[in-house]
């Protein structure tokens, strides 16, 4: 499942491509996807374009709050 924080859109791909870019990613330990992005990530950064890499999804519990200890008190 795409994190809330990704655009998902359908990208078609010529067979012999893909299968290129999984021998790419298994070689660098990352998913189809993320290879993708790196390379277009690097492409841009080749044509002089930087794009801003977004602030990563919290993960695990959230921090806890003053309500939140006075309950368990």
């Amino acid at each position: 499942m795409a994190s809330p924080s990704k655009k998902a859109f359908a990208l078609r791909l010529d067979p012999a491509l893909h299968e290129a870019l999984e021998r790419c990613a298994a070689a660098d330990f990352r998913s189809v996807n993320a290879q993708v992005e790196v390379l277009l990530r690097e492409a841009l950064a080749r044509r002089g374009m930087k794009v801003e890499v977004s602030e990563p999804a919290r993960r695990g519990r959230p921090p806890a709050t003053a309500d939140s200890q006075e309950n368990e008190a």
